[in-house]
């Protein structure tokens, strides 16, 4: 299951990174999203998921689950949804002014 997830991970990177070096901003934005999920699973699965034990060290309970990796993912989730808006707005703004949709304001020949 660890190589499953790794893999995940990996491939979500990997696509991520990818997308954000293209020459649009469309897929700049998804490659900002998919690293988003990356660094998301990551978090998670840094903070080991126990099932069946309490949040809080309870007397006699074989151990607890950390909060505090479910608290960040929350978080990163909150602000790359706010991150991912302004991404978005930012790239319309640059479209209405300069008329095309690459990254740099240059529509290249190719």
């Amino acid at each position: 299951m660890e190589l499953l997830v790794a893999g995940a991970i990996g491939l979500l990177a990997a696509c991520g990174v990818y997308l954000m070096l293209r020459g649009r901003t469309f897929p700049v934005v998804l490659g900002l999203m998919l690293l988003s999920y990356a660094v998301n699973l990551f978090i998670v699965a840094a903070g080991r998921l126990w099932v069946g034990v309490p949040a809080v060290i309870a007397p006699g309970a074989p151990g607890y689950a950390d909060p505090l990796p479910q608290a960040l993912v929350l978080t990163a989730i909150v602000i790359g949804f706010a991150t991912v808006g302004f991404v978005v707005g930012l790239a319309l703004a640059a479209r209405a002014a300069t008329g095309t949709d690459h990254v740099d304001g240059e529509e290249r020949g190719g």
